[in-house]
């Protein structure tokens, strides 16, 4: 099986626990939210570990250039 840069990241390991967790907290949530608030938490959780892949798979330095202060 194929391993992607990205899946060896410690940050992007940790978002997919975190997103365990946060879908498992929100089936303890009222039903009439299912459609507002914890559609929302979870398309917003899924996204963390999705960013990660997409910024990691970046070819140029440019596109991985931190801001510097």
């Amino acid at each position: 099986m194929h391993t992607y840069s990205f899946e060896k990241l410690e940050v992007w390991q940790l978002s997919r626990s975190f997103r365990k967790d946060i879908y498992q907290l929100t089936l303890k949530f009222p039903k009439e939210e299912t459609f507002g608030l914890i559609s929302q938490i979870k398309r917003s959780v899924s996204s963390i570990g999705a960013c990660l892949a997409e910024g990691s798979g970046k070819i140029t330095m440019r596109d991985k250039a931190l801001i510097q202060i």
